[in-house]
């Protein structure tokens, strides 16, 4: 499913787990509040309540009440392996296929990556 198709809370959830995962939001800091981040990104607050609710849901946060949510020591490794997980099982098929139908060869993906990081 492509991003445009996609819930936009799911979309809001893919940007928090990049953000827990690239070390933004690190393992024991409080996530923002739910208004200030829908403010932020300009959504609905009830939105994003849904998002962090997944969160909670995944065992990713946890909730301290009248104070915040904060990131669970392992989130950021939980999150990648599940998100490598999904890459693997969705994305990557359908990449592989159409490297293949592209007849790119794997030197040049790995000589255009180690150009692009240099």
């Amino acid at each position: 499913m492509s991003t445009a198709n996609r819930p936009v809370y799911l979309r809001l959830r893919d940007m928090i787990a990049a953000a827990i995962m690239d070390g933004r939001y690190r393992e024991g800091e409080m996530l923002p509040s739910v208004r200030a981040f829908a403010a932020e990104q300009g959504a609905n607050p009830l939105t994003v309540a849904k998002a962090y609710q997944q969160f909670q849901a995944d065992g990713l946060v946890e909730v301290q009440r009248g104070v915040g949510m904060y990131v669970v020591e392992g989130a950021a490794e939980k999150l990648r392996r599940a998100e490598c997980d999904n890459f693997l099982a969705e994305e990557w098929p359908e990449i592989r296929d159409r490297i293949q139908r592209l007849g790119i060869e794997v030197e040049q993906l790995l000589s255009r990556s180690a150009k692009e990081t240099a």
